[in-house]
């Protein structure tokens, strides 16, 4: 199984890693950069098509938002928190956040959809998108590839001792969690401290 899915990498990584920018990220750029590192991709190209591929996801999310506000806000109404609060940074900090956006855990497809429920120029959200899709491509495969023996190493590690490395895991994706709905409460009660 495992050598089917390295052999679908090295003959379809460029067409996977695209879909899976678009869906996800961060673990396709990272496996790009291991790809780029044992000589099966190309650096350059596999920053070109990654970016595209985050590009176009938070595309799909803005038009999404643009065109189905009503429905958006019937069918989404569990997640509002987070639409308050994508609202309040885009209001706060502008342009910065669209471009930042990207690294915020839990907002990531919250707040292209919140964009486009506003009335922000789908062009310069286009433009500031592209080129923030291509630095977070560079940011996250650039270690990957400089790194990708002791990568690999570490990952042959938690296969072996998986006993170990499924706690360290999820004790970090807990951690992250807890940290974002923190910083979550943080902004939402500066709101309603500001509105009361």
């Amino acid at each position: 199984m495992e050598d089917l899915f390295i052999a679908g990498l090295k003959e379809y990584g460029y067409l996977i890693l695209f879909f899976w920018s678009i869906v996800e990220g961060e673990m396709g750029l990272v496996m790009a950069g291991i790809m780029i590192h044992i000589g099966n991709m190309q650096y350059f190209m596999s920053i070109f098509i990654a970016g595209l591929g985050g590009f176009t996801g938070d595309q799909i999310y803005f038009y999404i938002g643009r065109f189905n506000k009503k429905r958006i806000q019937s069918k989404l109404y569990k997640q509002r928190r987070q639409f308050a609060m994508a609202y309040m940074l885009l209001k706060k900090y502008g342009w910065l956040i669209i471009f930042l956006q990207r690294y915020l855990y839990g907002l990531r497809t919250i707040i292209p959809m919140s964009i486009g429920i506003t009335q922000y120029s789908a062009k310069k959200l286009a433009l500031i998108n592209l080129i923030s899709a291509w630095i977070w491509a560079t940011i996250v495969i650039t270690p990957a590839y400089f790194y990708g023996a002791e990568i690999l190493n570490l990952l042959a590690y938690a296969k072996q001792h998986w006993y170990f490395a499924l706690p360290i895991v999820g004790g970090f994706l807990y951690g992250v969690h807890a940290y974002f709905k923190k910083l979550e409460r943080h902004f939402l009660n500066k709101r309603k401290n500001r509105l009361s």
